[in-house]
């Protein structure tokens, strides 16, 4: 009995920690975008090698206007209609995994605070 409480309240004193982490950090984010903006910008409408992520976040998958997705992007865009919170961040941590034969080259950010704090800057350029 002692055990499990001690573990309950071991796990309810980690959940603010935890809450934090999936908030993440738009500042720290600005900075993990540093790996992105070769191929992606945030701040207006405009396609590199990339789609433009203005607004990534509510928007649909394969959706940005005059940017030529891979098939595989246009399929998986048939599953996953809408870029949601959850599936941005699964998708970002490991691209060629959910789409393997995407055009992205990029290999993910690997860990979880890295792809919170993303996610809390693209946020902010809606």
């Amino acid at each position: 009995m002692k055990t499990s409480m001690f573990a309950l309240l071991a796990l309810l004193a980690l959940a603010p920690v935890t809450q934090a982490q999936a908030s993440g950090d738009a500042a720290k984010g600005e900075k993990v975008f540093a790996k992105c903006k070769a191929c992606h910008v945030v701040d207006a409408e405009t396609n590199k090698v990339g789609p433009h992520l203005k607004g990534v976040i509510g928007r649909n998958v394969a959706a940005v206007e005059g940017y030529k997705y891979s098939a595989a992007m246009l399929e998986f865009a048939t599953a996953n209609p809408q870029w949601t919170e959850e599936l941005f961040v699964k998708y970002i941590e490991n691209p060629k995994a959910m789409v393997p034969k995407t055009k992205m080259v990029f290999p993910g950010l690997k860990k979880e605070e890295d792809r919170a704090d993303l996610l809390a800057f693209l946020k902010t350029k809606m």
